[in-house]
């Protein structure tokens, strides 16, 4: 009997199916991880974004055309809000930051905050929104003490203001601001904090409701009757001892309107039309809901600004 050499077993040049699957696994393993790390990058740069050491532009938004509301949590330029806003130290991303909250009545003192982003770094790109990248309401928490200031920024992000609680109590400070992100994007957001005044609290009641009141030696009357979850209009007439007071622009408009909500102060910082109509300045207001609001007409007449306040009851 003859014997045949023995014959190695072949082997395949191609993988079996196992070889195959394991393959795939690994590489969509290290394909989701490369992914993962590049995403990873790209959202870690943008929220760098609003850290960038510089004031950004003008405020895209146009401000007076329409129904023009600052503040509201949602469709805040659109009239189209269902909260007003400045009810929350943070929102959108962003927190407000005080650097202290105490004062000691009456007497002068500065309040300094930061605005900090998700990662707690210093804001420091804002849009400029009628000629000021930073507006600050304060105010009691009687609604009383109204103040419309503008702080200055440090290079560090730390905004500062002189200030001055008249009287002892709890008061409200409202940041209003537009960040901008690097790639243009612009977000407005109204932050609100509490400050104290610490001593004998004596609230004042709200005055009645009223159309019209005197400030200055100026009478200041409006027209139109606000209802909850609508837009209406309202048209503010400023006359001095002639006549109608030659009204100037302020802040690039003829007129700036804060609404405050009694209970939650919650806010709203309304823009006018662009140009006087008939003599009057014209509002488009949003109030989120019924209750009582106090209103803040800011004007200025002979380079010297002045306030207006009404009380409104929203059925």
């Amino acid at each position: 009997m003859r014997w045949a050499p023995a014959v190695p077993d072949q082997i395949s040049a191609a993988p079996d199916r196992s070889t195959l699957r394991l393959a795939l696994v690994v590489g969509g393993l290290v394909l989701a991880v490369l992914l993962g790390f590049g995403l990873g990058r790209l959202n870690a740069d943008g929220a760098a974004t609003t850290g960038s050491p510089s004031l950004a532009a003008e405020h895209t938004d146009p401000p007076g055309i329409g129904p023009h509301n600052h503040g509201t949590a949602t469709g805040a330029d659109q009239g189209a809000a269902t909260e007003p806003g400045g009810l929350a130290v943070s929102s959108a991303g962003f927190t407000l930051a005080p650097l202290a909250t105490e004062f000691v009545a009456n007497h002068p003192g500065q309040l300094r905050f930061q605005v900090r982003d998700v990662q707690r770094r210093p804001v420091t790109r804002f849009a400029v929104v009628h000629d000021k990248p930073m507006h600050l309401i304060v105010v009691r928490r009687d609604l009383s003490g109204y103040q419309h200031l503008h702080p200055t920024m440090a290079a560090d992000g730390t905004w500062s203001v002189p200030l001055t609680l008249a009287e002892p109590g709890v008061w409200r400070a409202y940041a209003d601001f537009t960040v901008v992100a690097d790639n243009g994007a612009q977000t407005a957001v109204t932050l609100g904090t509490d400050l104290v005044a610490p001593g004998g609290y004596q609230p004042r009641s709200l005055p009645g409701p009223a159309t019209s009141t005197t400030v200055d030696g100026f009478t200041v009357g409006y027209q139109g009757t606000p209802q909850a979850g609508a837009t209406v209009p309202l048209t503010f007439r400023v006359d001095g001892v002639g006549g109608a007071a030659p009204l100037e622009r302020y802040l690039g408009a003829y007129g700036h309107l804060v609404a405050l909500r009694e209970g939650d102060l919650g806010y709203l910082h309304v823009h006018p039309e662009p140009e006087l109509v008939d003599g009057q300045v014209k509002f488009w207001l949003t109030t989120p809901g019924p209750g009582r609001y106090r209103l803040y007409l800011d004007f200025q007449v002979g380079a010297a600004v002045h306030t207006a306040e009404f009380t409104l009851t929203v059925p």
